[in-house]
């Protein structure tokens, strides 16, 4: 079942199409996607979409490939007229499909959310998830009007940091942009001036697509768990597990300052601030930053355990746990007994997590998911070839997709040999806070 609506985004008067799709043989099994007004109007056209809400009804294959005539008699797809409230709409359903279901059924609610923390193909979802998050993180920037003289230099250590290491090609290409003509945009450097916001806004740090306005491995059960957080968290991972041993201690400071800076929740900053602060000695390695980025995280969760568990705040079906279960990584617990939701029992085997951490945010998260519900309605080949390349490690692509890439990269290449030029030119220094004129 597709459902297209126009609603009106939170903190926003102005209207925005949105698509709400649900393609699933449950019915109480929802996925709600929502795009931008002129990524969808093709969209609309093909299935002739002359009001809102609009419901319709047909093969999940028929909505990935099809479109559809109001017209044409012999059609798959149709459009449920019968859908203004829920018990009208789901007696049509329950007629169409034979069955019984009634509104207060919970058996099969969100059943595929319980696979999500033990199966780990799931993470090659979180790439469209990372992209969302750069996405949103750059807007919330720029609506909280955050780019100050004192806290412009964590920016653009932090761009630089994206710009070789983030997991999608994409995001990389657009923080290159940014870079090369940051100064030329933020002219002020005083004050975050109207002007300066309109000039960023501009700039579409992952693409014309992004954001999206919906999340896919970070979708909670629940409109207010999950998402933005979740993605985060994401990119951090992904982003730690690509640089060498010589960036390791740069990587930590720069995402430490980022966070500090930028991140709008105070508690959680001050005590991201906390754990960075406790670090005393340089980081050498790779592994150690990786480490101790993934022992931060579970501190975290171990802390929201309790604040949820007494605020009932929590999603219900993704519940804080010390991460990564067992489920997804049996040899990285040494004692067989230890709970996933109990860190101090908790035994670990440090070079199994980090190859693991390795693994699952390095290769498996730059996989393309191939699943058609993830297709639309734009060709497999295409996708793939603007999609997702990991910056630091091999992955396996068509021999098309990699011709198309490497042409891609060339001229990524010429934009960012460029960048570096102008940052020479410049005289910027490499150390955070030596960026005194940015």
């Amino acid at each position: 079942m597709q459902e297209l609506q126009a609603t009106i985004r939170e903190g926003c008067k102005a209207f925005q199409w949105s698509r709400c799709c649900s393609s699933r043989d449950n019915i109480n099994d929802q996925s709600r996607l929502r795009l931008k007004a002129q990524i969808n109007t093709n969209l609309c056209d093909k299935f002739s979409v002359g009001h809102y809400p609009m419901l319709l009804w047909g093969p999940p294959s028929k909505f990935v490939s099809g479109s559809w005539d109001p017209k044409q008699d012999k059609s798959e797809i149709c459009s449920i007229d019968d859908g203004r409230t829920a018990d009208r709409l789901l007696n049509w359903i329950n007629k169409k499909i034979n069955s019984s279901y009634a509104l207060d059924d919970k058996k099969y609610e969100h059943e595929h959310f319980h696979t999500n923390a033990s199966d780990p193909g799931q993470i090659v979802r979180a790439i469209y998830d990372v992209e969302e998050a750069t996405s949103t993180a750059f807007d919330i920037i720029l609506d909280h009007k955050m780019i100050k003289s004192e806290t412009r230099a964590s920016l653009v250590k932090f761009f630089q940091l994206l710009v070789v290491h983030h997991p999608s090609r994409r995001c990389r290409k657009g923080t290159a942009k940014i870079l090369v003509d940051f100064d030329d945009v933020s002219a002020n450097k005083e004050s975050p001036i109207v002007g300066e916001k309109v000039a960023l806004r501009n700039y579409q740090i992952c693409g014309k697509d992004v954001p999206r306005g919906y999340w896919m491995f970070c979708r909670g059960s629940k409109k207010e768990t999950r998402g933005f957080s979740c993605g985060l968290w994401v990119l951090l991972h992904s982003v730690s597990v690509r640089v060498d041993d010589g960036e390791s201690h740069m990587a930590f400071t720069t995402i430490c300052d980022f966070i500090h800076n930028f991140f709008i929740c105070e508690e959680c900053r001050q005590h991201f601030y906390d754990m960075c602060s406790s670090v005393s000695n340089p980081f050498k390695k790779a592994r150690d930053f990786v480490l101790w980025l993934w022992d931060a995280h579970n501190k975290v969760n171990k802390r929201l355990m309790k604040e949820e568990a007494s605020a009932e705040t929590g999603d219900p079906k993704f519940p804080k746990i010390i991460w990564p279960p067992r489920q997804l990584c049996p040899s990285c617990y040494l004692n067989k007994n230890s709970k996933d939701n109990d860190n101090t029992q908790i035994h670990w085997d440090h070079d199994e997590v980090y190859r693991f951490l390795i693994r699952y945010y390095g290769e498996k998260l730059t996989t393309l998911y191939k699943d058609k519900e993830l297709l639309t309605d734009r060709r497999p080949d295409v996708m793939l070839s603007e999609d997702l390349i990991a910056s630091s490690h091999a992955v396996v692509v068509p021999v098309g997709a990699a011709l198309a890439i490497a042409v891609a990269s060339c001229a990524f290449g010429a934009l960012a040999c460029y960048w570096r030029q102008q940052q020479k030119s410049r005289k910027y220094k490499h150390h955070l806070h030596s960026y005194k004129k940015i």
